[in-house]
């Protein structure tokens, strides 16, 4: 396929190993953001093929594992409601909680329903107007537009059945969280392409000077990731800590104007629970004020996230889940990987998700 095997070129790849190799003097332990990349990095093999001092840690690049436990709860009790009609991506459906997943609440009866985007609930709540019609906000920058643009078109319909349970996180917070851990390991960044597509990666510069690391902002197919490590591991060698584009073809500094003016329109940032790991400040998004009615926290009485009082539920015993989106272990070294937890019975967020590290492990198992 044209464009697409030029990424994927084996020779390509061996010949960026090998430069790779060429270039290093000592270890270096890089963290990929995206659960995207950390799926191509397993699925191609690219952690073998790349010399063995190079250590790939997988980060909390996956907004479904980082949703919290509470606000899957919230999900449920509101799905439950028989004047609902609950809206969420396919993925959200098998995400455990604390003590079920919506898919196990659907199957007993709540009326939930897989959207392929925010404008398909729109669309059903002009067709429902005797129902409430929720729609569960979850994704990075990458989704927030779309979820704006609903929110808009509802409040420019007038519809009063329409509302969001928003999850929506952001990633610089979530990397300075980690940079700010006196016991992290990472020395450098491949930033996640698509994020940057939309919010671009003026915002990056300021971590890279402050934490002096290197941020390559990086696609997602393999020559794509090998390149992004390339041009880590030549800024740590030359002892520089900048923010590069490798995803130039997609990315501009500046981002999508748009996009950008179109989240800033509908949301502010606010303090957010992540999965696994703590209330970062500012690391997510809520309505603002002239759309808060659009709050489904609000308007079915639920603790907003940003709450002091709101802590994070416990994971099982049996789950690591969130050493694993912290980047200190890695889904093998969990004693339930692939026999108690398996995307069939999984006992934490990262084994269900498409970007999720363990559904990649287990899926090249």
């Amino acid at each position: 396929m044209k464009y697409i095997d030029e990424y994927r070129d084996r020779k390509i790849a061996q010949e960026y190993a090998e430069a790779i190799a060429k270039l290093i003097t000592r270890p270096w332990t890089l963290m990929e953001i995206c659960g995207g990349q950390t799926h191509a990095i397993v699925k191609h093999g690219l952690d073998r093929l790349i010399p063995k001092e190079i250590s790939l840690i997988h980060g909390p690049g996956c907004p479904v594992c980082v949703t919290p436990i509470n606000l899957i709860d919230q999900a449920i009790t509101i799905a439950a409601n028989p004047k609902v009609i609950f809206c969420s991506f396919g993925d959200m459906l098998r995400v455990p909680s604390s003590t079920t997943d919506l898919l196990s609440a659907k199957a007993a009866g709540a009326d939930i329903r897989i959207v392929y985007s925010p404008l398909d609930a729109v669309k059903l709540a002009q067709q429902n107007c005797d129902r409430e019609v929720v729609f569960f906000a979850v994704g990075f920058e990458t989704t927030a537009p779309t979820t704006a643009l609903a929110v808009a078109q509802a409040a420019q319909l007038g519809l009063d059945n329409f509302s969001i349970l928003c999850a929506h996180v952001l990633v610089p917070p979530a990397m300075e969280a980690i940079l700010s851990n006196p016991d992290h390991t990472m020395q450098g960044f491949l930033a996640a392409g698509h994020v940057c597509t939309v919010m671009g990666y003026q915002e990056y510069e300021s971590i890279a000077v402050k934490y002096q690391v290197p941020i390559v902002v990086t696609g997602f197919e393999p020559i794509d990731i090998l390149q992004g490590i390339y041009l880590c591991v030549q800024q740590l060698e030359s002892g520089k800590a900048e923010v590069e584009n490798q995803y130039a073809r997609s990315v501009k500094k500046a981002g999508n104007q748009r996009a950008i003016a179109m989240i800033q329109e509908v949301f502010e940032p606010t303090a957010r629970q992540w999965r696994g790991l703590e209330i970062i400040p500012n690391s997510g998004l809520r309505l603002r004020e002239k759309y808060r009615h659009f709050d489904a926290q609000i308007r079915f009485n639920c603790q907003s996230l940003d709450h002091p009082c709101a802590g994070e539920i416990q994971e099982s015993s049996r789950c690591i889940s969130g050493l694993i989106l912290q980047g200190t272990r890695k889904p093998h070294e969990c004693p339930s990987f692939g026999t108690l937890c398996t995307p069939e019975h999984p006992l934490g967020a990262p084994m269900v998700s498409s970007e999720g590290a363990c559904a990649a492990y287990y899926s090249c198992r």
